[in-house]
């Protein structure tokens, strides 16, 4: 019972050529297939970078040095301006 029968097909089919019309039915379905195929050879080239590319070994860790310096803060003057 939890799967849809053929009757309930035809009714899905038949709610689709009502609301989008018989003339755009083919339109759709050239959309959608151009679609899958975009999608397809986007997805193979990723894949076919993926393997080209050999995996990088991750760096050793090296120690983080300090890079403070030790000098003093500038002198600030006594002239301060009144708005």
């Amino acid at each position: 019972m939890g799967g849809l029968q053929p009757w309930h097909w035809l009714i899905v089919i038949a709610a689709f050529i009502l609301l989008f019309g018989a003339k755009k039915l083919p339109d759709a379905a050239r959309s959608l297939g151009k679609s899958m195929r975009i999608f397809k050879s986007e997805i193979k080239e990723m894949q076919s970078d993926g393997a080209d590319k050999p995996e990088a070994a991750p760096l050793p860790a090296t120690p983080v040095t300090s890079e403070r310096v030790e000098t003093s803060a500038p002198e600030q003057t006594g002239d301060k301006r009144s708005a």
